[in-house]
């Protein structure tokens, strides 16, 4: 079969996704694009760029899309529109925390609620992102002075589910981690976008009360920044000065996988995480994950690991930060067991499902 993909922000976990469903799949997705930046304007405009870049639909079975752009708004600027749909929600603008000073956009919750009407099926990223958005679906309906649609939250939930976005690391690879130096302390890995709902903040007050402590590290700040460099990392580049190993966005994916077999603890602090791709790759390739115990993380870090590697709040940060520092060597086994478990999600073993999906959206009945 054929399928036409269209995303509208073509960076981060988006563009993981959307290469590895099209390299993956056993039928043919032709991909279309958009640069990674504006989002607002992505929600607000690109479905007036696809529809022109579009100049046929005729050869495709399916569409796909992701939730930075209005499907219904597409759909009707199509007028006859005879593809089944399916949008894929990385994040939903119902529970997106704000940036400080913002104030909500009610119309970017809406456009959500309208591209999943329009959408033949919806999937979520998680188990976590599913509950999250119908939990609070309710409360924002409720916003509306009058006439609130509640009849929407059961016509989503019953075309909706879970499918995990699959990483791109080989399900069996085991991998020969290099031996680091003696003399150099352990490499801490962020990978994470630099931004506000990743709260680097609390990340480098953890790695200041370290040094505090008169403990060592070395630190690598890998990850994408979309526009502005956040004050925190500006910040970071001089108060670390040579601790800091990597500063910047490291293009070159086996380059990438080469920092993160060097790393050895990896940390996050978000406030906003429905799955947590760059997680689970820095522990498939063996960094000890250093996690809140909130957001998606209890949900991909299996049970059995969540004394050792989940966190309850910045205190119990520190100080777990501190012991890894100091006996991270004793961890070696526990982290090979918990980077085969993350094997789960590789895209060899989620692409099936996918496929299956797809399928099932063509011939689904009218």
């Amino acid at each position: 079969m054929r399928f036409l993909f269209l995303e509208p922000f073509f960076g981060g976990s988006h563009k993981d996704f959307a290469q590895g469903l099209v390299s993956h799949s056993r039928h043919r997705i032709d991909l279309v694009t958009l640069p990674a930046r504006f989002w607002k304007w992505r929600m607000r405009g690109a479905a007036l760029y696809f529809v022109k870049k579009i100049p046929s639909l005729k050869d495709y079975q399916g569409l796909i899309t992701t939730d930075l752009m209005s499907l219904s708004d597409l759909k009707s600027l199509w007028r006859r529109f005879p593809l089944p749909s399916l949008v894929y929600f990385h994040e939903n603008q119902l529970t997106y925390p704000l940036a400080p000073g913002e104030r909500m956009d009610f119309q970017f919750g809406f456009t959500d609620i309208t591209s999943a009407l329009a959408a033949d099926q919806v999937l979520f990223n998680s188990h976590t992102h599913f509950n999250a958005f119908f939990e609070k679906l309710p409360d924002f309906l409720n916003l509306m002075p009058e006439y609130r649609p509640k009849w929407v939250i059961d016509e989503i939930r019953n075309k909706a589910d879970v499918l995990y976005p699959g990483c791109r690391f080989p399900a069996q690879e085991k991998w020969a981690r290099p031996t680091p130096p003696a003399n150099l302390p352990p490499l801490i890995i962020w990978n994470h976008r630099w931004e506000f709902d990743k709260n680097p903040k609390d990340f480098f007050d953890a790695l200041d009360a370290v040094l505090e402590r008169g403990l060592d590290f070395r630190l690598a700040l890998l990850g994408e920044n979309f526009q502005m460099v956040p004050k925190e990392f500006i910040a970071a580049k001089e108060r670390y000065q040579n601790r800091v190993v990597w500063y910047g966005y490291e293009a070159s994916g086996e380059k990438y996988r080469e920092w993160l077999l060097q790393g050895t603890i990896v940390i996050s602090t978000a406030k906003q995480e429905n799955f947590g791709i760059s997680v689970i790759e820095a522990i498939r390739y063996g960094c000890i994950p250093l996690l809140p115990h909130r957001l998606s993380y209890p949900e991909i870090i299996p049970k059995a690991f969540h004394d050792d590697f989940l966190y309850q709040d910045q205190n119990e940060l520190v100080e777990k930060l501190c012991f890894f520092i100091l006996n991270y060597p004793k961890f070696k086994i526990k982290c090979q067991n918990l980077s085969a478990a993350m094997s789960r999600f590789a895209w060899e073993n989620l692409i099936d499902r996918y496929d299956e999906i797809l399928e099932k959206l063509v011939m689904k009945p009218e």
